[in-house]
């Protein structure tokens, strides 16, 4: 049975038995996240989540104060997710720190839990979300559904159950009430709305609200993914049994987790790392620049607004994101592609270069996607053609970014905060509990 394997795993899992770089990855994960989260929450949809909620003294809304666990996990994950420059897994196909994160942190201040319990939450849900991830996609997203706010409300639910110390019964019902209230399509991220932000908000909301409820004897299904007319059969159409959850489930699936250094849609990364190569190599000027020609997989290829309305929709937009990150020369995290609110904000000459770029499927490396998210980029002047091929951009597992990139990558978001965070953060564990953990980190970003 899927959902008691699950089970059994975010019962049984704990601190002592982690291997170093677990530990490791997790806190690298939970930097990113924070760095990812403050600069988010001054988003417009930021500011609309913050308008809304309760002040409470339960559990931090990251930059603002505190909130109840439920609605800290709610604007958190929000926060997280609306930057597009959270962590994710290209195989499951899903931001699972989003999720994970806000639902972990929240119910840990709330139960005044140790940086211990804190790390064995955080492993435990992003394993919970990867898996299931990995379990439904790519069916999943092929009948539109926005994996971080389905599976990653599974995830979260993983989290928060951990973290209470719940026991296996009501593990599972708290993963059955997730599982029944797991949603969010695709439309809303391609539609250049900020409906993909609450996706992962919800995610976070729903799985703490999942634990809360199981805790307190609610029921859920305990066969909510393989069921008939479970998540695994109705969002998929496959049949649940065809993956093998053992090997799945053999490794620790927080360490194939990838960071971001491009506030875009994670699909367009390759083709700015191969263009960003050869330009900077070449010294190649964008005025320079005849034509440029994208040959990369399906879903990639299918980011091809040339017009993008909203900063929302121009993160889904390859064609525009690479104009934009030619310009600036590297696509740093302060330029314009953070603040960009209309088509009238871009340049002139932003907007007729990314009509020179020409964007074509190629088939080969369609049949590589997921394993790898290859892109091959050529650059025609007066005076040559260069190409370049990325098979997997910068910050994959096996393109790393260091813990030095992801530190830079905080403080670029956040200048104004102390670098002393980070050493706060890599004493996570340490803490016998995570409100004193908290309170301090929250005297240099309150």
């Amino acid at each position: 049975m899927i959902t008691a394997k699950l089970t059994e795993y975010i019962n049984s899992l704990k601190y002592e038995q982690l291997p170093e770089t677990v530990v490791t990855k997790a806190k690298q994960c939970f930097i990113d996240f924070l760095g990812v989260a403050l600069r988010g929450s001054e988003t417009d949809s930021g500011k609309a989540i913050k308008s809304i909620i309760n002040t409470n003294n339960e559990s931090t809304v990251i930059g603002e104060g505190k909130s109840s666990a439920i609605e800290a996990g709610l604007a958190n994950g929000i926060f997280a997710h609306s930057l597009d420059l959270d962590d994710g897994h290209r195989r499951a196909q899903l931001h699972p720190g989003t999720c994970v994160m806000p639902a972990a942190l929240s119910i840990c201040e709330a139960r005044n839990k140790t940086g211990k319990e804190l790390i064995e939450s955080i492993v435990v849900g992003y394993q919970i979300a990867i898996v299931v991830g990995m379990l439904v996609n790519p069916a999943h997203r092929s009948r539109g559904f926005h994996s971080t706010g389905t599976c990653g409300t599974f995830g979260a639910a993983a989290a928060a159950s951990k973290a209470m110390n719940l026991k296996s019964e009501k593990i599972i019902n708290a993963l059955g009430l997730a599982g029944t209230q797991a949603a969010g399509l695709l439309i809303s991220d391609h539609s250049g709305s900020m409906g993909k932000h609450i996706h992962a908000g919800k995610a976070a909301q729903s799985g703490i609200l999942s634990s809360l409820l199981a805790e307190k004897g609610f029921t859920g299904s305990n066969t909510i993914l393989e069921g008939k007319e479970g998540f695994i059969s109705s969002m998929t159409g496959i049949n649940p049994y065809e993956t093998d959850l053992d090997l799945l489930m053999n490794t620790y699936r927080i360490l194939e987790v990838y960071f971001k250094i491009y506030p875009v849609c994670r699909h367009l990364h390759s083709s700015i790392d191969a263009m960003l190569d050869i330009t900077i190599q070449k010294n190649i000027k964008p005025k320079e620049i005849e034509k440029i020609r994208v040959n990369t997989y399906k879903i990639a290829a299918e980011h091809n607004n040339y017009q993008p309305l909203t900063s929302e929709s121009l993160k889904q937009s390859l064609p525009v994101s690479m104009a934009v990150a030619l310009f600036n020369n590297y696509y740093g995290l302060d330029n314009l592609i953070l603040n960009y609110t209309s088509l009238d904000d871009l340049d002139n000459e932003i907007s007729d270069l990314s009509q020179k770029i020409k964007i074509e499927i190629d088939d080969a490396y369609d049949e590589q996607y997921p394993s790898t998210r290859p892109s091959r980029v050529s650059i025609s002047t007066k005076k040559e053609v260069n190409e370049k091929i990325v098979d997997l951009p910068l910050g994959e597992p096996e393109n790393p970014l260091d813990k030095s990139d992801i530190c830079g990558k905080f403080l670029k978001l956040n200048p104004k905060v102390d670098i002393q965070v980070m050493e706060i953060i890599e004493n996570m564990d340490s803490y016998n509990n995570i409100n004193n953990f908290m309170d301090e980190l929250n005297s240099f970003l309150l």
